[in-house]
């Protein structure tokens, strides 16, 4: 069977259930958000002033250690950057690998292997320290698997299209929520759970923040055992229902 992103050759395929029917997707991009919050606060205070969730911050980082701003790598930067970029790819090759199959199945599969890599990155931070300007083999080791992990599930995110929960970029979030505010004239919507995703984030960066001041592999098996406990909950996401479009080429909508 020929497999593309947006069409299968099919009569049948599974439409997804509308998101405001099920209430597993909400619940788990918000436990995702807690650990980008986790990761990013770990990246930057742990691994030298970087970000490997974020990268509109780490884009910036880039252009600041480029221009020989102190405190700042441009080695670290580009690993970050780099590894990003793969697992975005990676997510994307999984998306298309799995497109004839569930949406619960796709979730899952991408969650738990980001609880993978965090679980990795974790075993890997044993013994750096996180005071030293100088990077050590083990901390490119842990930039690249964390940055790996969340480039995976942005990708899948993305192809996911929840509104107002992408779990790692609160700009367009934070725009939406004043820009459609009572005082802008708006209505507000979704409300709720634009601000659930900014004080889920800053929940999770707040308690990166301080497990590193006990250790560095703390945080980083929290986050691991959290994208765990999303890949639980996106195992409870409603199969899709059959639909055909009617021309024989039916694509997951």
């Amino acid at each position: 069977m020929n497999t593309q992103i947006t069409s299968v050759d099919a009569t049948k395929v599974m439409a997804p259930t509308p998101f405001g029917q099920d209430r597993a997707l909400p619940l788990a991009l918000g436990v995702l958000t807690v650990v980008t919050g986790l990761v990013d606060a770990i990246s930057f205070l742990g691994f030298g002033h970087i970000f490997t969730a974020n990268m509109t911050g780490n884009v910036v980082f880039f252009g600041f250690a480029v221009a020989g701003a102190p405190g700042l790598s441009i080695s670290r930067s580009l690993t970050s950057l780099i590894a990003f970029l793969v697992g975005a790819i990676l997510g994307g090759r999984l998306a298309v690998a799995m497109a004839a199959t569930s949406r619960r199945r796709w979730l899952v599969a991408i969650a738990v292997a980001e609880a993978g890599l965090l679980f990795t990155s974790g075993f890997v931070s044993i013994g750096i320290d996180i005071r030293s300007a100088t990077a050590s083999t083990s901390v490119y080791g842990a930039i690249i698997l964390t940055a790996l992990g969340m480039g995976l599930r942005n990708a899948t995110v993305r192809r996911l299209g929840f509104p107002d929960m992408n779990t790692t970029v609160l700009t367009l979030t934070l725009t939406g929520l004043a820009a459609d505010s009572l005082l802008a004239g708006g209505s507000n919507p979704r409300i709720v759970r634009r601000a659930a995703s900014i004080l889920l984030m800053f929940i999770g960066a707040a308690i990166g923040a301080l497990l590193l001041r006990l250790s560095l592999p703390l945080p980083l098996v929290l986050s691991g055992a959290l994208a765990l406990a999303a890949a639980g909950v996106f195992a409870t996401v409603r199969e899709p229902s059959p639909v055909n479009n009617g021309n024989g080429q039916a694509g997951l909508r």
